[in-house]
């Protein structure tokens, strides 16, 4: 199994805002005063993909609908995943305004890129009894090994990742992770503000792993599978540095995270990934402040075969 790819699905947004819904639980929202969000958020979505294109990332650019009043629809990896065996999955998602992001119509516009779909694995029933496991913002997928790590939270329920993980031949490495909200340990929304695994390292916040055993856990499933473990503190994953993508571009591979995330590193943490692979970086401040959501979330890797 790859663990990296070079076909990235992405959503231009037409209604992206604060989502006052995911706010409730998302402790990196912040609301901006104005009437040209959107137009900020798109023209930063818009430089974005064509850094991933100059470098010959495979971008897939579909367009929001503006009458579904979907301000989040810009982070799709929460709602899809697509898999080598031509396997999609479909996640519940907490915010019920998140729902209608679930695009079916979009998948006709990767078959007409050539890729093939035989089956989509359907969890979104479990919206009814309000259980929710939102992709690969709550999964994060070592897919090449077969882990799935996953911070338990109210966006991702314990048993929902065990079924994924039997559904699709997956080990879940499962923890707790907490961030510091007003000298309160709360809860982390996604693992992967937190956590970033790559072909040969993984970027990580161990601080937020409060309990010793789950930490220690994490750290030895990483080591099992010779990963690098490159430690990043609270802070800097309150600049998206634990929100990151490894992906593979015409020549080379990148791991790509926000101009912010890029700024907060040290150059020892800089120069430990450039062992590995180049960083892209991009400017999207408007879409981390008012989305709480950084790069890795816009970017919905596609592993689907050719057809």
């Amino acid at each position: 199994m790859k663990q990296i790819t070079d076909t990235i699905l992405m959503v231009r947004p037409v209604g992206f805002r604060m989502n006052e819904q995911t706010a409730v639980n998302n402790y990196f929202q912040t609301e901006i005063e104005g009437d040209d969000i959107n137009e900020l958020a798109t023209q930063e979505f818009d430089i974005f993909v064509e850094k991933l294109r100059s470098v010959g990332v495979n971008v897939v650019v579909v367009n929001d609908v503006p009458e579904d009043d979907t301000p989040d629809s810009i982070f799709p990896n929460n709602w899809v995943s697509f898999h080598e065996d031509g396997k999609i999955a479909l996640y519940p998602m907490f915010a019920e305004n998140r729902r209608k992001e679930r695009r079916l119509q979009y998948f006709a516009e990767l078959e007409d890129a050539g890729l093939k779909i035989k089956e989509i694995v359907d969890y979104t029933i479990a919206e009814e009894d309000d259980v929710f496991l939102e992709g690969t913002g709550s999964l994060i997928l070592d897919r090449e090994h077969q882990k799935a790590y996953c911070a338990i939270s109210p966006r991702a329920d314990e048993d929902l990742l065990i079924e994924f993980c039997e559904d699709f031949e997956f080990t879940p490495v499962i923890f707790n992770a907490y961030q510091s909200v007003e000298n309160k340990r709360l809860p982390i929304y996604h693992t992967n503000v937190m956590m970033c695994v790559a072909e040969e390292f993984a970027v990580i916040c161990l601080d937020t792993i409060d309990d010793k055993k789950e930490r220690k856990n994490v750290v030895k499933h990483l080591k099992m599978d010779n990963k690098e473990i490159i430690s990043i503190s609270e802070e800097q994953m309150h600049e998206f540095a634990g929100n990151m993508l490894q992906v593979q571009g015409s020549e080379k591979k990148y791991l790509v995270m926000s101009a912010r995330a890029h700024r907060s590193l040290t150059d020892d943490q800089i120069s430990r990934i450039e062992k590995h692979c180049e960083i892209l970086s991009s400017e999207i401040q408007t879409i981390e402040t008012c989305g709480g959501g950084s790069a890795r979330c816009m970017m919905a890797e596609v592993f689907l075969p050719e057809a």
